[in-house]
Formats: C-alpha cells, structure tokens, sequence
C-alpha cells in the first residue's frame, strides 16, 4: 500500500507539473502574440490590372521613367496571391512609400493564374517559379534585375526587407 501510495503522489505532482508548464507555454504564446506585429488589410479585388493592359502600362512607364530619371518595377502576380498583398502593403508603408515614390514607376502585371503575360515575364529574365515576382528597368528598358521567387514567401517576411530592395536598386 506504501509502494502505491508513493506511486500516486508521483503521478500527480507529475500532472500539476504538466499542467503548470501548459499554463505557462500558453501565457508564453500570449505574450509573444502581443508582441507580434500584425497587418490589418483587406485583400485588394484589381490590385492587378486587366492581363490586356501590361505591355500598355509597361510602355508608359518606360517612357515616364526616361523623363523623370526613375527606373521602373514590374511587379509579376495576381489579386489571388496573398504574398503579393503583402508586398504591396510593405510597399505603401513608411519609409517604402517614399522611397518607391521618389525613384520608381511600379507596374503590376497580372499573370492571371500563372498563365498570362509569361512573355512579359521572359522579356524581363523573370523565371516566375513564384509570385510577387519583381524586374527593376532602367528608362530605356533595360533589365538591372530579376528576381526569381526572393519575394514568394512575402508573408513570412518583414516590410524592411523591401526597404533593402528598394534602397539597393534606387538610381
């Protein structure tokens, strides 16, 4: 009876152990929760342009940036890819709204579901394995950069990592 009765206190202080470290794992989650920054946003319906309007919209850019001295960022993606919402968020908050204002012409080019405007993408070295997909130009059309699936997991990632994007390729 004295072996048994040892046993159950050790089961029990076991319990109230587990019990305990649940208790403080969960007010450990909280309070990272709290800390955690978070976007308020509503997915944007036309983010995205009509597929029809891309070369269009690229050629008004190409010859807005040549006037102004800007370069130009073709953002590759659809109104249905959450990373692309995403990084138009980060694009439109301190300090990437400025920094995008001041030396950029951004056109979005819809991809439709993966399967519209690809020659655009091609034109531009954008392999497009994932969406937001970026190519920065310069005025006269020419490719400084394309991106492969850097931005892909924008969710994942923090507003500064576009900051760094945009400070290393601003003219």
């Amino acid at each position: 009876m004295h072996k048994f009765l040892k046993l159950s206190v050790a089961v029990a202080a076991l319990a109230l152990s587990t019990v305990a470290h649940a208790q403080m794992t969960a007010a450990d989650e909280a309070r990272k929760a709290a800390q955690t920054p978070t976007i308020a946003y509503t997915a944007k319906q036309g983010l995205y342009p009509p597929i029809t309007e891309a070369n269009a919209d690229v050629k008004k850019a190409l010859a807005l940036a040549l006037r102004t001295h800007k370069r130009v960022i073709l953002d590759f993606g659809g109104d249905w890819c959450g990373d692309c919402q995403v990084l138009d968020i980060y694009f439109h908050q301190p300090p990437n709204d400025k920094l995008l204002a001041a030396n950029f012409i951004k056109v979005n080019v819809n991809i439709g579901r993966e399967d519209a405007n690809l020659d655009l993408a091609h034109k531009y070295g954008v392999p497009l394995h994932g969406v937001p997909a970026l190519a920065v130009l310069d005025g006269h059309g020419k490719v400084l950069f394309a991106q492969d699936k850097e931005f892909s997991d924008m969710r994942y990632m923090e507003a500064s990592s576009v900051t760094a994007f945009l400070k290393k390729w601003k003219p």
